[in-house]
């Protein structure tokens, strides 16, 4: 049977409050957001999910993203899915068929779903996400945690009630800090842009025509 994957009230928490810092307007890169643990049932089926903010639109042949899979901290990352214009499984031993991706990349949503999770499965899946003009790579990871069997139930209402407050705070200060960025990131480029038709401009002036009186 298919569960959905426990994700504790401390870790959203923590998740969003990290999600929150680091979408102050200095940051350099792009904002990849994911869960940092999320424990899913042996034998059961786990969304992954890994989303991203950017002030452009995603454009096919310029969008890039990998999923990487790292059995322990100092393992090398093993690519197991793709996006270069199309999705590509890259179809790892370890996985077989089981890896579905189900995202959608112009809604910024970069998820996969791995289906029938063994104890195996357990390690650290990177989420690696590119979209120009943006210059530079935003990265997230989620550790998988295993589960033998379900977790007790508890009374959530209180933690529900002030999850979905704290969430609701949280989305509008993203909102406003993502417009601030995005507002402020095309400002420089088009001040970018200018300075360097500016420099042109002196380079032509620069080269030097006759003067009417020499001719």
């Amino acid at each position: 049977m298919s569960l959905e994957a426990w994700l504790p009230q401390p870790t959203l928490f923590l998740t969003g409050l990290s999600l929150l810092l680091s979408l102050a307007p200095t940051a350099l890169g792009m904002e990849v957001m994911a869960p940092a643990t999320i424990n899913a049932l042996n034998g059961s089926s786990v969304k992954l999910s890994c989303t991203f903010n950017s002030c452009y639109k995603v454009e096919n042949k310029q969008f890039s993203l990998n999923w990487t899979y790292q059995e322990c901290r100092n393992c090398s990352e093993e690519l197991f899915l793709q996006f270069r214009t199309k999705i590509m499984n890259k179809q790892l031993d370890r996985f077989g068929n089981r890896v579905e991706f189900t995202g959608n990349p112009t809604k910024y949503d970069v998820s996969f779903t791995l289906k029938n999770v063994q104890l195996e499965d357990e390690g650290t899946y990177n989420c690696y996400v590119l979209n120009p003009p943006d210059r530079h790579r935003g990265h997230a990871s989620i550790s998988l945690k295993v589960l033998t069997k379900e977790p007790p139930k508890h009374d959530s209402t209180v933690a529900v009630i002030v999850g979905a407050s704290v969430g609701g705070f949280l989305a509008v200060v993203i909102l406003v800090l993502m417009v601030v960025k995005c507002v402020r990131r095309k400002k420089q480029q088009r001040l970018n842009t200018d300075d360097q038709k500016t420099e042109e401009e002196g380079k032509t002036d620069g080269e030097g025509n006759p003067d009417e009186g020499t001719k």
